[in-house]
């Protein structure tokens, strides 16, 4: 099918949907046919994997403002448009650049690249090499709260801080998450000038070291600031490594401790101790750099209440994915992404949609976020977080919507980050209201918390809520944790997540329980937007002084709960 028969495919399924008016409901209902248009869109092949920067993110970009607009909705964008351009810097590492020798007293020894390691390229410099002593740090954490501080006693201080992937399992999924993201800050913030991570026998068995050799031709992104500078960055950390199991042994060989007592740690679910490993190394690596821009879309549903018009429920969603697979042999070489994310924008799409059939708007703004960039480092969420064309303080929660698996029909949710603000109660209310339940985190080791768009803004003080289809299904001959789990080993960031591929294993894509996420997701930003209080960080949770705080105005009830 080409681009123009999807354009009208598309369409005519729209128009098909705007027939399925209010008139027999006295609030605005989600339509399965709406999300069905827009995934087929949005998945074609025609958009090329929709990779960001590229032309058929360009054309899903373009589409998703002008359905916006085709709404009613005001453009919240750059000089009055839709559009917010992303500046991004696209870094390569040079083929053969990469090096790693290690300093010890019986001379020096060369680590094989990439069998024994790899690096990734720098955004900073086009070349960079440093050679510091080596001191390993654990996970490298600190946290107050969780009693943890991997540097005490240790002097990173022009050094390489050398530490073990993955999280302590003592720590609630969320939190670690969050920590797991903040370790390079950590070690900066300690003195480092380099991290090394070492690859365990633990990480092995969850993901092959081979796996991550197979993204080593892919470039890195990072957002520019104004001063053309990739933000997100310690600029200090010139140099970094990953290092094969095996091979990281040679860290080790004149250390007080050696590398499998640390294994043996992991396996008894102990935390290891730092120390010095009396060795140095020499990192050293070339990159090449490409700047580029890439669209967020950002459009706006003025509130109607004078007093609270002014503040905004920001909904998100990601219309990037990873572009085309490099193997010419393939007959089959387009990532569609349906799920991952065509399915949340349509979802985004709709919800749109529901809102301005509302006989009035809610008192408080809509703001709908479609970024980009989300597969490369949430790089589009995180640059409008530092770039926001909305008064930061003003935006009070965030309904993100990603990746919902529609292959079975879900009888729970998991909710990512509602246990710890007030958003929690409404989000329970909304799922219950079409009968859904509400389920823990069933996947803790994977971090996903911190995986998706809605935690750019939790790092700026914002409540956000994130659902994710759950592990329960209403058909009870379906095992959906079997069925998601299957689609996340086979399909996920591969050719195959696309509409024909999943319907031809699973069967009918689940419009419907698509429409079902939908009114979900409606009615929690609806609540939000009608509530006179704003949402706020629940004092007990971890959340509550970690992150910063941008609003200025506190509800008496914030240090009440």
């Amino acid at each position: 099918m080409n681009y123009f028969s999807v354009v009208v495919a598309a369409s005519l399924l729209l128009l098909g949907c705007s027939s399925l008016s209010t008139t027999e409901r006295s609030e605005p209902q989600a339509s399965a046919a709406a999300i069905e248009g827009h995934m087929l869109f949005l998945a074609s092949d025609e958009l090329e994997g929709r990779d960001t920067g590229s032309r058929g993110h360009e054309i899903a970009a373009l589409y998703i403002a002008t359905q916006l607009q085709a709404l009613g909705l005001e453009p919240a964008g750059d000089n009055g448009s839709f559009f917010q351009r992303v500046p991004l810097r696209s870094s390569r590492l040079v083929p053969n650049s990469a090096r790693m020798v290690l300093h010890t007293a019986d001379g020096d020894q060369e680590l094989a690249y990439p069998k024994a390691f790899f690096s990734s390229a720098d955004p900073v410099a086009t070349e960079s090499s440093i050679t510091a002593p080596l001191v390993f740090v654990g996970y490298g954490l600190i946290s107050e709260e969780f009693g943890i501080n991997d540097y005490q006693g240790l002097d990173l201080s022009g050094k390489i801080a050398v530490m073990l992937p993955g999280l302590p399992e003592h720590i609630p999924s969320e939190e670690a998450a969050h920590l797991g993201r903040e370790r390079s800050r950590f070690a900066a913030e300690q003195g480092a000038i380099g991290i090394i991570t070492i690859h365990t026998p633990q990480r092995e068995a969850v993901r092959p070291y081979a796996n991550s050799i197979l993204y080593l031709n892919t470039p890195s992104m990072r957002w520019l600031d104004s001063d053309d500078q990739p933000g997100g960055v310690q600029r200090q950390l010139r140099g970094g490594a990953y290092v094969h199991h095996e091979a990281a042994e040679a860290l080790f060989a004149e250390a007080s401790t050696s590398l499998s007592s640390v294994y043996a740690m992991l396996d008894e679910k102990k935390m290891p101790q730092g120390f010095a490993l009396n060795i140095s190394a020499t990192l050293s690596r070339q990159s090449t750099h490409d700047d580029i821009s890439s669209p967020n879309v950002v459009a706006v549903l003025p509130g109607s209440d004078p007093s609270l018009r002014d503040e905004y429920v920001v909904l998100t969603a990601h219309s990037d994915h990873i572009g085309m697979i490099q193997d010419v042999r393939s007959d089959n070489r387009v990532n569609n992404g349906a799920m991952d994310n065509a399915a949340g924008v349509a979802i985004l799409l709709e919800t749109a949609r529901m809102f301005t059939e509302l006989q009035q708007a809610p008192k408080r703004s809509i703001l709908f976020l479609v970024v980009t960039g989300e597969e490369k480092g949430l790089l589009g969420a995180d640059y409008y977080a530092h770039n926001p064309t909305r008064p930061i303080e003003n935006l009070i929660a965030n309904v993100n919507m990603d990746m919902p698996v529609l292959l079975y029909p879900f009888a729970d949710l998991i909710a990512f980050g509602a246990n710890h603000s007030s958003l929690g109660p409404v989000v329970e209310r909304a799922a219950a209201r079409e009968g859904i339940r509400l389920s823990p985190d069933p996947m803790p080791e994977q971090a996903i918390f911190t995986r998706s768009d809605h935690y750019t803004l939790v790092r700026q003080g914002i409540p956000a809520v994130f659902l994710m289809t759950g592990f329960e299904s209403q058909d009870p001959k379906q095992d959906a944790a079997a069925i998601w789990g299957s689609f996340f080993s086979k399909h996920y960031h591969k050719p195959t997540d696309s509409i024909a591929d999943l319907t031809r294993e699973y069967g009918p894509i689940r419009y419907d329980f698509g429409a079902i996420f939908t009114q979900i997701n409606f009615n929690i930003a609806l609540d939000l937007a009608n509530d006179p209080a704003r949402p706020f960080w629940l004092q007990q949770s971890y959340f509550h002084d970690v992150v910063g705080q941008p609003h200025t105005q506190q509800n008496s009830r914030t240090t009440a709960d």
